[in-house]
């Protein structure tokens, strides 16, 4: 059974778009990988932060919207952690059944 989650990341300003490209894909094949399905990735470019964040006030904010087993998500968030790019991160479950629209 599938979950709906969304999952806001916040990369590092100085990437290049290849790079976060990179990063965006990577995170995907994971989701793919453990039996999910992403739905959707909103890219909401640049943006201030409200604080500083490891020296940098600004960031990149990407969001993931997709259904994923409720097994696989601490195997999603593990690889998050994983990646020194990413600053912060923030998981949501929105629904406790996922129906495809078909």
């Amino acid at each position: 059974m599938l979950r709906h989650y969304e999952t806001l990341i916040l990369v590092n300003p100085d990437l290049t778009n290849e790079e976060n490209n990179e990063i965006v894909e990577n995170l995907k094949k994971v989701i793919e990988d453990r039996g999910g399905e992403v739905i959707t990735v909103d890219d909401w470019g640049i943006r201030e932060l409200a604080y500083e964040v490891r020296k940098h006030t600004t960031g990149r904010y990407v969001r993931f919207e997709y259904a994923l087993p409720p097994t696989e998500v601490s195997e999603f968030e593990r690889r998050i952690k994983l990646n020194e790019n990413i600053f912060k991160f923030l998981t949501v479950k929105l629904s406790d059944k996922y129906k495809k629209n078909s």
